[in-house]
């Protein structure tokens, strides 16, 4: 399974960041896979941001899920992230990942950097 993040590098404050993860090697409908957004702020620890399952349920970190919002292209076996109003405090790595049932990731994106400026 791979994984690859695209989107734009540079976001304004107050806009709405977008980023969509591209799938090869497997279906993101396949029984009991999770696909996650999860970011890496400079100097900081890894933070999960949310996930849409097989089925296309979605589940958020509590503190970002008034901004979050994933989604998913079945035809094109794709899913995306947006993320509204966003601050600097949003500038990040942004990575693609996927879980199978319970586990931890297993296969992920080479991340893609966003920074939040003006």
């Amino acid at each position: 399974v791979q994984l690859q993040e695209s989107g734009p590098g540079l976001v304004k404050p107050s806009h709405t960041l977008t980023l969509t993860c591209t799938v090869s090697g497997g279906s993101i409908t396949t029984d009991y896979d999770y696909w996650s957004w999860i970011r890496q702020p400079p100097g900081e620890e890894l933070e999960w941001i949310g996930y849409i399952s097989y089925s296309g349920r979605t589940f958020y970190m509590p503190s970002l899920e008034r901004r979050a919002s994933i989604s998913r292209d079945t035809t094109n076996n794709q899913f995306s992230l947006q993320l509204t109003s966003v601050t600097p405090i949003d500038t990040a790595v942004y990575y693609c990942a996927r879980s199978s049932g319970a586990g931890p990731p297993d296969y992920w994106g080479q991340g893609t950097q966003v920074t939040v400026s003006s």
